[in-house]
Protein backbone atom coordinates (compact mmCIF):
# COMPACT_ATOMS: atom_id res chain seq x y z
CA UNK A 1 0.00 0.00 0.00
CA UNK A 2 1.34 3.10 -1.23
CA UNK A 3 1.73 5.84 1.82
CA UNK A 4 0.87 9.56 0.81
CA UNK A 5 1.59 12.46 2.51
CA UNK A 6 -0.57 15.46 1.54
CA UNK A 7 0.39 19.00 2.86
CA UNK A 8 -1.50 22.29 2.46
CA UNK A 9 0.28 25.50 2.36
CA UNK A 10 -2.49 28.02 1.77
CA UNK A 11 -3.05 29.81 5.11
CA UNK A 12 -7.18 30.67 4.17
CA UNK A 13 -8.99 27.52 4.98
CA UNK A 14 -11.43 29.03 2.50
CA UNK A 15 -9.69 28.55 -0.47
CA UNK A 16 -9.29 26.55 -3.75
CA UNK A 17 -6.73 24.96 -2.73
CA UNK A 18 -7.86 23.32 0.66
CA UNK A 19 -10.80 21.74 -1.29
CA UNK A 20 -7.99 20.71 -3.82
CA UNK A 21 -6.36 19.18 -1.20
CA UNK A 22 -8.99 17.10 0.75
CA UNK A 23 -9.81 15.76 -3.17
CA UNK A 24 -6.79 14.61 -3.65
CA UNK A 25 -6.91 12.54 -0.54
CA UNK A 26 -10.10 11.26 -1.22
CA UNK A 27 -9.14 10.23 -4.72
CA UNK A 28 -6.12 8.77 -3.06
CA UNK A 29 -7.73 6.85 -0.33
CA UNK A 30 -10.57 5.41 -2.65
CA UNK A 31 -7.89 3.86 -4.20
CA UNK A 32 -6.68 1.89 -1.34
CA UNK A 33 -3.62 4.49 -0.60
CA UNK A 34 -2.98 5.53 2.61
CA UNK A 35 -3.15 9.28 2.98
CA UNK A 36 -2.74 11.97 5.52
CA UNK A 37 -3.53 15.43 4.89
CA UNK A 38 -1.49 18.05 7.19
CA UNK A 39 -2.62 21.82 6.51
CA UNK A 40 0.11 24.11 7.36
CA UNK A 41 -2.32 26.96 8.95
CA UNK A 42 -3.38 24.22 11.45
CA UNK A 43 0.41 23.52 13.11
CA UNK A 44 1.61 25.24 15.97
CA UNK A 45 5.32 26.43 14.87
CA UNK A 46 7.57 29.32 14.41
CA UNK A 47 8.21 29.90 10.62
CA UNK A 48 11.83 32.17 11.13
CA UNK A 49 14.84 30.16 11.31
CA UNK A 50 16.07 32.21 13.80
CA UNK A 51 19.77 31.30 14.19
CA UNK A 52 19.71 30.03 10.04
CA UNK A 53 22.42 26.86 10.35
CA UNK A 54 24.84 28.14 12.60
CA UNK A 55 22.94 26.80 15.29
CA UNK A 56 20.01 24.51 15.87
CA UNK A 57 16.32 25.71 16.73
CA UNK A 58 14.49 23.22 18.80
CA UNK A 59 11.57 21.76 16.42
CA UNK A 60 8.25 22.01 17.76
CA UNK A 61 5.96 19.22 18.35
CA UNK A 62 4.04 19.56 15.03
CA UNK A 63 6.61 19.86 13.17
CA UNK A 64 8.64 16.59 14.64
CA UNK A 65 5.60 15.10 13.76
CA UNK A 66 5.22 15.76 9.99
CA UNK A 67 9.24 15.05 9.84
CA UNK A 68 8.12 11.70 10.42
CA UNK A 69 5.33 11.65 8.63
CA UNK A 70 7.41 13.00 5.28
CA UNK A 71 9.95 9.54 6.24
CA UNK A 72 7.02 7.73 6.67
CA UNK A 73 5.37 8.62 2.84
CA UNK A 74 6.16 7.08 -0.64
CA UNK A 75 5.04 10.41 -2.16
CA UNK A 76 4.61 13.89 -0.75
CA UNK A 77 2.20 16.45 -2.36
CA UNK A 78 2.43 19.84 -1.87
CA UNK A 79 -0.92 22.06 -2.55
CA UNK A 80 -0.26 25.86 -2.30
CA UNK A 81 -0.95 28.77 -4.22
CA UNK A 82 1.86 30.66 -6.47
CA UNK A 83 2.34 34.23 -4.67
CA UNK A 84 4.50 36.89 -6.00
CA UNK A 85 5.81 33.94 -8.47
CA UNK A 86 6.72 31.91 -5.64
CA UNK A 87 4.77 30.20 -2.81
CA UNK A 88 3.28 31.74 0.76
CA UNK A 89 5.72 33.29 3.32
CA UNK A 90 4.14 30.30 5.78
CA UNK A 91 4.96 27.16 2.95
CA UNK A 92 8.44 28.81 2.95
CA UNK A 93 8.40 29.43 6.63
CA UNK A 94 7.92 25.38 7.28
CA UNK A 95 10.15 24.28 4.48
CA UNK A 96 13.00 26.24 6.26
CA UNK A 97 12.42 25.11 9.45
CA UNK A 98 11.76 21.10 8.36
CA UNK A 99 13.77 20.47 5.68
CA UNK A 100 17.16 20.86 7.99
CA UNK A 101 20.48 19.07 7.67
CA UNK A 102 20.57 15.59 8.55
CA UNK A 103 17.24 15.22 7.75
CA UNK A 104 16.52 16.15 4.31
CA UNK A 105 20.45 16.27 3.20
CA UNK A 106 23.85 16.47 4.38
CA UNK A 107 26.93 17.87 3.16
CA UNK A 108 29.64 15.76 3.08
CA UNK A 109 32.98 16.79 5.03
CA UNK A 110 35.48 18.84 2.39
CA UNK A 111 32.97 18.44 -0.69
CA UNK A 112 30.80 20.62 -2.49
CA UNK A 113 28.67 17.40 -2.89
CA UNK A 114 25.81 16.43 -0.62
CA UNK A 115 24.25 13.55 0.24
CA UNK A 116 20.34 13.76 -0.31
CA UNK A 117 18.62 12.25 2.10
CA UNK A 118 15.05 11.64 1.09
CA UNK A 119 15.67 9.68 -1.90
CA UNK A 120 13.47 7.14 -3.17
CA UNK A 121 10.08 9.22 -2.75
CA UNK A 122 8.52 10.82 -5.45
CA UNK A 123 6.43 14.37 -5.23
CA UNK A 124 3.73 16.62 -7.12
CA UNK A 125 3.54 19.87 -6.88
CA UNK A 126 -0.45 21.35 -7.08
CA UNK A 127 -0.59 24.86 -7.45
CA UNK A 128 -2.75 27.87 -8.23
CA UNK A 129 -2.08 30.97 -9.66
CA UNK A 130 -3.92 34.09 -11.10
CA UNK A 131 -0.67 34.40 -13.25
CA UNK A 132 -1.61 32.92 -16.89
CA UNK A 133 0.66 29.87 -17.87
CA UNK A 134 2.32 30.92 -20.56
CA UNK A 135 3.46 33.92 -18.76
CA UNK A 136 4.74 32.69 -16.21
CA UNK A 137 6.58 30.12 -18.20
CA UNK A 138 7.83 32.60 -20.80
CA UNK A 139 8.29 35.63 -18.89
CA UNK A 140 8.79 34.95 -15.46
CA UNK A 141 10.76 31.45 -16.01
CA UNK A 142 8.76 29.77 -13.72
CA UNK A 143 10.79 30.71 -10.28
CA UNK A 144 8.54 28.91 -7.88
CA UNK A 145 8.18 25.70 -9.68
CA UNK A 146 11.76 25.64 -10.20
CA UNK A 147 12.16 26.44 -6.70
CA UNK A 148 10.53 23.65 -5.15
CA UNK A 149 11.27 20.77 -7.65
CA UNK A 150 14.80 21.54 -8.44
CA UNK A 151 16.05 23.83 -5.59
CA UNK A 152 14.28 22.12 -2.37
CA UNK A 153 12.55 18.91 -3.27
CA UNK A 154 15.49 17.67 -5.58
CA UNK A 155 18.20 18.80 -3.34
CA UNK A 156 16.79 16.08 -1.03
CA UNK A 157 16.69 13.52 -3.21
CA UNK A 158 12.71 13.17 -4.41
CA UNK A 159 12.56 12.59 -7.31
CA UNK A 160 10.40 12.51 -10.24
CA UNK A 161 8.61 15.47 -9.17
CA UNK A 162 5.97 16.28 -10.79
CA UNK A 163 3.61 19.72 -11.85
CA UNK A 164 -0.08 20.51 -11.85
CA UNK A 165 -0.53 24.33 -12.48
CA UNK A 166 -4.41 25.97 -12.72
CA UNK A 167 -3.80 29.19 -14.27
CA UNK A 168 -5.46 32.16 -13.90
CA UNK A 169 -7.82 31.72 -11.11
CA UNK A 170 -8.83 34.93 -10.80
CA UNK A 171 -10.46 34.58 -14.21
CA UNK A 172 -12.05 31.38 -13.86
CA UNK A 173 -15.94 29.82 -13.28
CA UNK A 174 -17.38 27.73 -11.26
CA UNK A 175 -17.44 25.05 -13.80
CA UNK A 176 -13.61 25.45 -14.75
CA UNK A 177 -12.73 25.28 -11.09
CA UNK A 178 -15.09 22.05 -10.39
CA UNK A 179 -12.97 20.54 -13.53
CA UNK A 180 -9.68 21.27 -11.48
CA UNK A 181 -11.08 19.89 -8.66
CA UNK A 182 -11.94 16.19 -10.21
CA UNK A 183 -8.25 16.82 -11.82
CA UNK A 184 -6.60 16.59 -8.54
CA UNK A 185 -9.29 13.78 -7.13
CA UNK A 186 -8.02 11.52 -10.19
CA UNK A 187 -4.31 12.16 -9.80
CA UNK A 188 -5.57 11.07 -6.46
CA UNK A 189 -7.02 7.76 -7.26
CA UNK A 190 -3.83 7.26 -9.94
CA UNK A 191 -1.85 7.60 -7.06
CA UNK A 192 0.62 10.21 -8.54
Amino acid sequence: MKKILVINGHPDDKSLCFELARQYKAGAESSGAECELVNLRDLEFNPILESGYRMRTELEPDLLKVQQQILDCDHLVLVYPNWWSTYPALLKGFIDRVFLPDFAFRYRENSVLWDKLLKGKSARLIVTMDTPGWYYWLINKSPGHNSMKKGILGFCGFGPVKITSFHSLRFSTETSRNKWISKVEKLGQELK
